[in-house]
């Protein structure tokens, strides 16, 4: 029986036509500016939720632990993203922990004040609910990707969106650091099968580790292969 394919991942040279960071970074909307180190946490699960975070430099990871104490890791977000933002839904509890996954720095906003920047700033509420449809789609095609698609497709997958593949032409070099602990969580597969897939991808020229992990386009084939 032939595998589904996984969601396409396509490219797109288009600028977006607002920069939600240039606008947070001159609006009067109260907001602090707050840096993490590497594996520390930002907020629990369960945690009161009020705010709302915008990520500046850096990566954050979210996850969930079931009552069995399991954890599984639902996103890694890396700069110009949005996270805690159940809270404008009036969810009262964080229904993830987020850890910073390198140093990285994070804008927090009030959810009251961001509500209200949402209804003044038309350009920056049609930039929100952009980046809200985005993630909704995504998780859709992650759960796609986790039922129908081999550990390997989805190791390649999560590399290329990882690297953000589709900006530019060239290989593109991970902007946050990501073990093999953290890639096995996401892919739902095992660390020695990623280091096991790792290790062929690097044989066939589609990463490379000098200076840092380097993920080439030429691993979409792997994606795209039935």
């Amino acid at each position: 029986m032939n595998q589904v394919r996984g969601p396409t991942i396509k490219k797109s040279h288009r600028k977006p036509a607002f920069d939600a960071q240039a606008f947070l970074d001159s609006a009067s909307v109260s907001k602090k500016i707050a840096e993490f180190r590497d594996r520390e946490i930002i907020f629990r699960q369960g945690d009161p939720s009020g705010q709302i975070f915008y990520i500046q430099k850096g990566g954050v990871k979210l996850s969930v632990v079931n009552k069995l104490g399991r954890e599984a890791v639902i996103a890694v977000l890396v700069p110009g993203q949005f996270f805690g933002e159940g809270c404008l839904l009036g969810l009262p509890a964080r229904m993830a922990t987020a850890t910073a996954v390198s140093r990285c720095t994070v804008l927090s906003i009030q959810k009251d004040e961001m509500i209200r920047e949402l209804h003044a700033e038309h350009a920056l509420s049609d930039c929100f609910l952009s980046y809200l449809l985005t993630r909704s789609i995504r998780l859709e095609e992650d759960l796609v990707d986790q039922l129908f698609n081999s550990s390997e497709k989805r190791l390649a997958r999560t590399l290329l969106l990882l690297a953000r593949y589709g900006e530019d032409d060239q290989p593109q070099k991970l902007i946050t650091k990501i073990s093999q602990e953290m890639l096995a969580e996401m892919v739902g597969t095992t660390r020695s099968r990623v280091n096991f897939f790792m290790n062929k991808f690097k044989k066939l020229g589609f990463i490379h580790t000098a200076d840092g992990l380097h993920i080439n386009p030429s691993l979409l084939t792997v994606v795209l292969h039935d």
